[in-house]
C-alpha cells in the first residue's frame, strides 16, 4: 500500500476480508496450536508462540505505517527492546541517550549489563558527542527522539551516519511521535521501537511492543535483521495474544485522528502553562521556545501530546498540584484517549539512580504531562484551577 496516504493505510494495510466468512474485521484466532495435514504438513502455522494469524495481520500494517519491511510484536515495550539486546553478544557495547524511560535504563543496567554488554549513556542532542563515544566494539546507539521524560530532540539522520560509518546500528524508540509524526526508517534507522501499550493502542488497555526494520544482513550479525529478530521473538517467547493484537488493530484505525488532536491539544496546554506565573520552564518540541524546534520539524511533521513543565517550589507544590486535578488521571504510562499526569522522580523514572537524575535535570518540581483528547478548554481549567 506504498501508494496510499497514512490515514488509508491505518484502516486497510495488511487486512483483508476473512477467506472463510467474509468477515471484514480481522478474526481473533484464540488458538494455541493448529492442526497438519501429516508430520510437517502445515498450512502455514504450527503454535501460537511463532506465529498466529491475527498477530500477522497487526505485523504487516506496523511495517506499511513505518514504512519498514517486516514487524514483529511482543508482550510488552520492555520485551521488545530485550529482543534487540539479544542480538548481541557478551562484550559488546551500546551506546544509548542520557535521557530514557527509567525501564529501558533499568534493563541496560540492572539486566543486561549482568550479561556482559557495556553501555555508555551520554546526551545526544549534539551529535558529535555520538561519535566520541563510539567504540570498535559498539554494536548498537539507542536513542529516543523526542525523550523521556524531558523531551530533548535528536538528529536522527546524523546519528544513523555516525552509527553506520563505525559498523553499528541504530534503534529509535519511536514511542512519543507514533509513524503519523515521525517515520525513523526513513531518517536512516535500522530498528523502530514502539511501547504499542501508547498511542498505537490509544486506550490504555493493551500492554504490547513492536519492532519495525528494513531488509539488511549486518555484517557481524551473519544474518538477516529481521530473521535473527524473529527467531528470537519465538525463542524468548515474549509474544501477545491475539485477543490483545485484535485491540490493537482497533485501535490503530484512529491514530491519525487522535494524534491530530493529542498534537493541538498539546500545543494549547504548553503555550498556557508557558505563561503561567507559578511554571518555572516547559518543554514542548512544538513552541518556538524549544531549543531544538527547528531539528524537530526538520524529522517530524508535529509536535506529539507530551509536554512537561517544572513548577517553582519544588515536591509539595508538585503533589499539591497533583492531587487538585479533576480531569487528570494521575497514572503512568501515556498515550491514552485520556489525560494522565505524574511525577516522573517518583513515578516512572523513580528506578533511575537520584545523582543520574539530578544530572539529567529530572528534578522534584518536573511534572510530565499526556495530554489527551477532551476538549481543550476544559483540560486549561482544571490546570488552572489546580495551579491556584
Amino acid at each position: 500500500m506504498a501508494d496510499y496516504k497514512f490515514e488509508t493505510k491505518v484502516i486497510h494495510a495488511g487486512v483483508e476480508p476473512d477467506p472463510q466468512t467474509g468477515a471484514v474485521m480481522t478474526p481473533i484466532y484464540q488458538t494455541s496450536t493448529y492442526a497438519q495435514e501429516s508430520p510437517g504438513k502445515h498450512k502455514g502455522y504450527e503454535y501460537s508462540r511463532g506465529d498466529n494469524p491475527t498477530r500477522n495481520v497487526l505485523q504487516t500494517q506496523l511495517a506499511a505505517l513505518e514504512n519498514g519491511d517486516h514487524a514483529l510484536v511482543y508482550s510488552s515495550g520492555l520485551a521488545s527492546i530485550d529482543n534487540v539486546l539479544n542480538l548481541l553478544k557478551s562484550g559488546d557495547h551500546v551506546v544509548a541517550g542520557d535521557d530514557l524511560y527509567g525501564g529501558t535504563r533499568r534493563l541496560f543496567t540492572r539486566v543486561a549489563q549482568n550479561r556482559g554488554l557495556t553501555f555508555s549513556f551520554t546526551c545526544l542532542t549534539d551529535a558529535e558527542e555520538l561519535e566520541r563515544h563510539m567504540k570498535p566494539n559498539t554494536k548498537l546507539v539507542w536513542i529516543e527522539s523526542p525523550t523521556n521524560p524531558l523531551l530533548k530532540v535528536m538528529d536522527i539522520r546524523r546519528a544513523a551516519e555516525i552509527a553506520h560509518k563505525h559498523g553499528a546500528l541504530l534503534g529509535v524508540d519511536n514511542t512519543f511521535m507514533s509513524p503519523y509524526f515521525q517515520r525513523p526508517l526513513e531518517l536512516g534507522a535500522d530498528i523502530v521501537m514502539h511501547s504499542m501499550t501508547k498511542y498505537m493502542n490509544g486506550h490504555s488497555d493493551v500492554l504490547m511492543g513492536c519492532l519495525v526494520v528494513k531488509d539488511q544482513t549486518p555484517s557481524w550479525l551473519g544474518e538477516s535483521l529481521f530473521a535473527k529478530l524473529k527467531f528470537l521473538q519465538n525463542s524468548i517467547g515474549a509474544t501477545p495474544g491475539p485477543f490483545d493484537c485484535f485491540l490493537v488493530l482497533r485501535g490503530l484505525k484512529t491514530l491519525a485522528i487522535r494524534m491530530d488532536r493529542h498534537n493541538a491539544n498539546a500545543m494549547k496546554v504548553a503555550t498556557f502553562l508557558e505563561s503561567h506565573p507559578k511554571v518555572e520552564s516547559v518543554s514542548y518540541p512544538g513552541l518556538p521556545s524549544h531549543p531544538n524546534q527547528a531539528l524537530h520539524a526538520s524529522q517530524s511533521s508535529g509536535g506529539g501530546g507530551m509536554v512537561t513543565f517544572v513548577l517553582k517550589g519544588g515536591l509539595p507544590v508538585a503533589k499539591k498540584l497533583l492531587e487538585s486535578l479533576k480531569l487528570f488521571a494521575v497514572a503512568e504510562s501515556l498515550g491514552g484517549v485520556e489525560s494522565l499526569i505524574e511525577h516522573p522522580a517518583i513515578m516512572t523514572h523513580a528506578s533511575v539512580p537520584v545523582e543520574v537524575r539530578e544530572e539529567l535535570g529530572i528534578s522534584d518540581g518536573l511534572i510530565r504531562i499526556s495530554v489527551g483528547i477532551e476538549a481543550a478548554d476544559d483540560l486549561i481549567a482544571d490546570l488552572d484551577q489546580a495551579l491556584r
